[in-house]
């Protein structure tokens, strides 16, 4: 790490605020109602192999309302939620045939609104959470350490005495330090070693070093993921995820924050720190996942796309054809 880049980080620690420019969003309460696709085709199956499908399904939240419209399955779906995070999911089994893939398609309406997290205690936060489910949020990942390396990014830095002032810093450590870009092997893992390294990638990876040094600070933080939505309104295809993140604390509740958009799009950044546009839809939350019933495979690294096994060994995710699209309904 050059000498340079550590003391423009010691500077941006001892910022308390950031000035916000006429390009800044100001944090405005708005909702967006739309209708959400999630579709899939599991291509090339042997005939006449057993194949399990785990499909996540969006949770209603403060942030977000989620209604079922339509769910088409080649087999009975159940519905099953995991204990560690809470996430629900669709699970079926069934038996494929010679030449034909095995498809599903799932419609919900969803209304989500705008994320304002420093303004106002979090609805969701409005029973207090006790140690013991604070503490999953506290321990490392597979591939997020809280100790070693990630560190040396934030040695050094003078931190304030609130739970906010000290994510706000992280904050801004991260995204003085990484660049989104994809163009390297490897991003899109969430590997906070590989991120420390190559300075790169997307949401996963900014989002999951921002975990890393949050968790090391005994901040509990969470990883969250699901879909994007552009900011026009209408109807169209969505190419794939986007994940965030959020800090607990005791006064507001969990607080968002969404480091690649403010590195994607610099006049946000203020705003993407406490808040959360409209224009997304939340799936699923954390890392090392256990499905139910349990995988045969190893834990998901995370858990947005349909997890599909065949004769009991994880299918390629380049034999699964998924297709998101949103149509907006009129408000």
């Amino acid at each position: 790490m050059s000498k340079y880049f550590l003391a423009s980080l010691l500077v941006v620690s001892t910022l308390a605020t950031v000035t916000v420019t006429a390009e800044d969003r100001k944090p405005e309460a708005k909702s967006r109602c739309f209708e959400f696709t999630y579709a899939a085709e599991i291509k090339n199956v042997p005939e006449g192999e057993r194949v399990r499908v785990w499909i996540p399904i969006p949770p209603a939240t403060a942030d977000q309302t989620v209604e079922l419209i339509k769910a088409d399955f080649p087999a009975e779906a159940s519905k099953n939620r995991e204990t560690k995070f809470g996430n629900q999911m669709y699970y079926f089994e069934t038996q494929s045939k010679l030449g034909k893939p095995i498809k599903f398609a799932i419609t919900y309406l969803v209304d989500r609104k705008t994320v304002l997290g420093l303004t106002e205690r979090r609805a969701n936060a409005a029973a207090d959470f006790t140690d013991e489910e604070l503490r999953v949020f506290l321990r490392e990942d597979r591939k997020v350490p809280i100790t070693g390396r990630p560190l040396e990014l934030i040695k050094g830095f003078s931190f304030p005495e609130t739970r906010v002032g000290e994510a706000r810093l992280l904050y801004n450590a991260v995204e003085e330090y990484m660049t989104y870009d994809k163009s390297k092997p490897g991003y899109g893992e969430g590997d906070v070693l590989w991120a420390c390294d190559s300075r790169t990638g997307n949401c996963t990876d900014f989002h999951s070093l921002f975990i890393s040094l949050s968790r090391s600070r005994g901040i509990p933080t969470k990883f969250q993921i699901g879909f994007p939505l552009p900011d026009e309104r209408g109807s169209g295809k969505i190419q794939g995820y986007h994940c965030w993140a959020q800090f607990y604390d005791k006064q507001l509740g969990w607080v968002p924050v969404d480091i690649s958009e403010a590195d994607k799009h610099p006049g946000l950044k203020e705003f993407y720190f406490g808040n959360l546009t409209e224009n997304r839809v939340e799936f699923t939350t954390g890392r090392d996942i256990d499905l139910v019933p349990k995988q045969d495979g190893e834990s998901l690294n995370y858990f947005v796309y349909p997890y599909v096994e065949v004769n009991k060994k994880r299918w390629g995710k380049d034999k699964i054809e998924t297709s998101f699209g949103y149509a907006d309904r009129q408000e």
